[in-house]
């Protein structure tokens, strides 16, 4: 039986969303699952481009199809999910018109400038088109110790990254222990309810 495959899709302009892809992509392959990275271009960059120019390659409609969870990302633009993202997603009718992704399990991620920089409400706002398309929302539980001692990001809503300005470079994101921790488990447990249906699916009904 093939593995369930977790879509982690996310859009980064700093690279600390990135880095927080990696690792929920590194959760979701160590709960067995087959972790596909996906980036979506930025405003400025012909969507017809074939690929990032470094990184993963840009997402395609067939990406979602194919998937059996999405795990999204995004930095926080004034409280709100990025530009790029939201584009992209604003392309999907034709899958939610066919309910391709009815069912699935989905997660979400951030980062933000500051503590306070509206990282709930961008988790937020990647949750509402995913719950149009009839998605499952998968969150961290607080079962997850350093969701209690973490002094930066990550909580129940999903994984996210706090960045100061003074910390930020593109080749080296400052992120703490917690923060990957988080990350980890919120790819973890999105890949652990993808098998489930994905092997219960499989099951010849009797």
């Amino acid at each position: 039986m093939s593995a369930a495959r977790v879509l982690v899709l996310y859009y980064s302009s700093t690279g600390a969303v990135a880095e927080l892809a990696r690792y929920v992509a590194r959760g979701a392959e160590g709960a067995g699952a087959q972790a596909i990275v996906r980036t979506v271009p930025s405003l400025r960059t012909t969507v017809e481009s074939p690929g990032a120019a470094t990184g993963p390659a840009f997402a395609q409609p067939d990406d979602l199809r194919s998937c059996d969870a999405i795990v999204l990302g995004s930095p926080t633009r004034f409280g709100n999910m990025a530009a790029p993202l939201k584009h992209f997603l604003e392309q999907t009718s034709d899958i939610w018109l066919s309910g391709g992704l009815v069912d699935k399990p989905a997660g979400v991620f951030t980062s933000s400038s500051s503590a306070h920089g509206g990282q709930e409400s961008t988790l937020l706002t990647m949750v509402l088109p995913l719950v149009h398309h009839g998605m499952i929302w998968v969150g961290v539980p607080y079962t997850v110790g350093e969701l209690f001692s973490t002094s930066s990001g990550g909580g129940p809503y999903g994984a996210s990254h706090v960045a100061p300005e003074s910390t930020r470079t593109r080749s080296a994101p400052a992120l703490s222990a917690a923060e990957l921790t988080i990350a980890r488990a919120l790819g973890e447990r999105v890949a652990g309810f993808a098998i489930r249906l994905h092997h219960s699916a499989a099951v010849p009904a009797r």
